[in-house]
């Protein structure tokens, strides 16, 4: 690899993380009291997809170990964020899914988040914003693949 290549792979990098790490900033100072960003996380997910999911799958989905999905999800029910009821297939296994209570939690934390990440899209530009989506999605289907 040439040394340009490296220096655009690093960089590339860089940005990525210190994006990452202001972003994440961001979002956890405009979530409601209490809410963890892992919360909003997995609330927004079960909120957006309607279906259940195992702890298997959420811990899979957001590449973490199932015992720290297994502690958010703790954390959740003891919230009343979300009900935990055994699979009916395989009582060895849980299914999760969302309560009425989650669904507010997460509509108030999205209402608290939207306008501090729009504020970043209009001091970027939506025109911008766009055109690096794509590279973005690539970016993380790649990183997916080599998980």
């Amino acid at each position: 690899m040439s040394n340009d290549r490296e220096n655009l792979a690093v960089s590339l990098f860089s940005e990525l993380f210190m994006a990452d790490q202001l972003g994440r900033g961001l979002i956890t100072k405009a979530l409601p009291k209490g809410m963890e960003i892992s919360h909003f996380y997995v609330l927004n997910h079960l909120s957006r997809s309607g279906k259940e999911k195992s702890p298997a799958q959420l811990a899979k989905l957001f590449h973490v170990t199932k015992g720290a999905m297994t502690n958010t999800l703790g954390k959740l029910e003891w919230a009343g964020f979300i009900h935990i009821r055994p699979d009916w297939d395989d009582a060895r296994r849980k299914r999760i899914q969302i309560s009425s209570a989650g669904q507010e939690a997460v509509k108030s934390a999205i209402a608290a988040v939207v306008p501090e990440i729009s504020k970043i899209v209009d001091v970027i530009s939506e025109d911008r914003v766009r055109a690096v989506m794509p590279v973005l999605r690539d970016l993380r289907i790649v990183l997916g693949e080599e998980g």
